[in-house]
């Protein structure tokens, strides 16, 4: 007889290979796990979002803002920024630059040089329709109305909805009715009829319509420019009181008058214009209305201009003693 054994008592072959090679498929499987979440980890550290801007940061900024018409320069380096539910008031005399800056907000007009940003993202607004869309509006001074057109046709004017298909297509006048009543008296302002022309209101009143139609269609920068220039006392603390009752909504204001009393009184913050440049910049808590007002007044060139018109003493009387 043999030794050999038979095959089924034989041990079977390569029993503790296969263990072994088990041992190292999970081994292998576990670093792949590892690696895999390594991966994973990095990846979505890589995907994470951006830093969203700060919560108080501007909607609109413009920094050192250069504008020449020919070998004129309108605007030399002018800053300026504009922050949700605040007032920024430019002030300044005739010829300070004030409406080439609303041009330039308003998509008017591009700027040479300097930055402007709206939402911390760099713009170039090459049209009025463009800076809308971004939430823009300005209202000038001369409120683009037409004065024999109803309330409501002029709230909707270049924006009317409309109902029906094809020819009879029509313009919804009942839902603008509605929406410019409502509109108004969101805004605090209570018309007797929105049908009468907007060329019987007063002035101050046409304005406040301006201002609602800009918050209606979402306005998120309202440029106002020289909303008092034309107005009684009366009239323009009615207007001012819907201004300040814009900034409470959270729209951001960009008041432009010559009238520092009336900036005072709503505005935040201030910039001074002169001859293009900037002749100053404030914050409410900082200056005093006395003090804005002599710096808008010319300050040192207000010292010279009374100076010079002190009055003279009086010659003595002819025949008089010396």
């Amino acid at each position: 007889m043999t030794d050999e054994q038979p095959e089924s008592a034989r041990p079977e072959q390569g029993a503790h290979p296969a263990e072994d090679t088990g041992t190292n498929a999970g081994a292998a499987g576990t670093t792949a796990g590892a690696d895999a979440e390594a991966d994973a980890g990095a990846a979505s550290e890589s995907a994470a979002p951006a830093e969203q801007p700060a919560a108080d940061a501007p909607l609109l900024r413009l920094e050192k803002v250069t504008k020449s018409y020919g070998n004129v320069a309108a605007l030399s380096e002018v800053s300026l920024d504009v922050h949700a539910g605040s007032v920024s008031c430019v002030l300044g005399d005739n010829g300070a630059g004030k409406s080439t800056l609303i041009k330039i907000i308003a998509g008017l007009h591009p700027h040479d040089s300097g930055t402007y940003t709206i939402d911390g993202e760099p713009a170039r607004l090459g049209s009025p329709r463009e800076a809308l869309d971004r939430g823009i509006a300005t209202v000038y001074q001369d409120l683009a109305v037409v004065p024999l057109m109803p309330v409501w046709r002029n709230f909707f004017l270049g924006s009317e909805p409309r109902v029906g298909r094809g020819p009879l297509r029509r313009l919804d006048v009942a839902e603008m009715r509605r929406t410019t009543r409502r509109a108004l008296l969101r805004m605090g302002i209570d018309l007797r009829d929105v049908d009468q022309p907007i060329g019987t209101l007063s002035g101050g009143e046409r304005q406040c319509v301006a201002i609602a139609r800009a918050v209606h269609f979402g306005a998120r920068v309202l440029v106002l420019d020289e909303p008092t220039a034309a107005l009684g006392v009366k009239q323009s603390g009615v207007v001012l009181k819907y201004v300040a009752a814009a900034r409470d909504e959270g729209i951001g204001v960009v008041l432009i008058t010559h009238n520092p009393h009336h900036a005072y009184l709503v505005g935040d913050r201030f910039v001074l214009l002169k001859r293009g440049e900037m002749a100053g910049s404030h914050a409410k808590e900082s200056i005093t209305l006395d003090r804005l007002t002599r710096e808008m007044a010319g300050g040192s060139e207000l010292d010279e201009l009374s100076h010079e018109l002190e009055r003279s003493p009086a010659p003595p009387p002819p025949g008089s003693a010396a």
